[in-house]
């Protein structure tokens, strides 16, 4: 049975996993570090994880512009639990967390394909916009 739970101040064997599933999305690198990991989790407007029992599922976390718009981030299940409903419950309970906190626009970026996931999700590209970065 999967549970979800809002961090802020992980312990270790909870960082050890949040790594791994990072690392299995390719978001780690060498020069990333537990310390940095504790500030996105810290920092973050809210950090949900998934876990079937103690083991991590997914995970997934909300930033905020300090105004009433928020932007989803690193929204990733362990590919070992995919294909049970384990990231449209992030969604779902990030979302309702957001709305119960006084957000009232959620942005985000589906890459690597996952746009269908996110427009499954009630998520759409606005009209007469692209999203945009820039590697600095």
């Amino acid at each position: 049975m999967i549970s979800y739970r809002f961090l802020k101040n992980p312990d270790e064997k909870i960082l050890d996993q949040l790594t791994a599933l990072y690392a299995e999305q390719g978001w780690w690198d060498k020069s990333d570090s537990r310390a940095m990991l504790r500030r996105i989790v810290r920092d973050s407007h809210c950090f949900l994880a998934a876990f079937e029992g103690k083991r991590l599922a997914g995970m997934g976390r909300a930033v905020n512009a300090l105004s009433k718009e928020a932007y989803i981030h690193d929204v990733a299940v362990f590919r070992a639990f995919r294909g049970r409903d384990i990231g449209s419950g992030l969604l779902r309970r990030l979302t309702a967390r957001l709305k119960k906190d006084g957000i009232r626009w959620i942005g985000l970026i589906a890459s690597g394909g996952s746009a269908p996931f996110y427009r499954a999700q009630g998520f759409s590209t606005p009209p007469r916009a692209a999203a945009m970065t820039k590697n600095v």
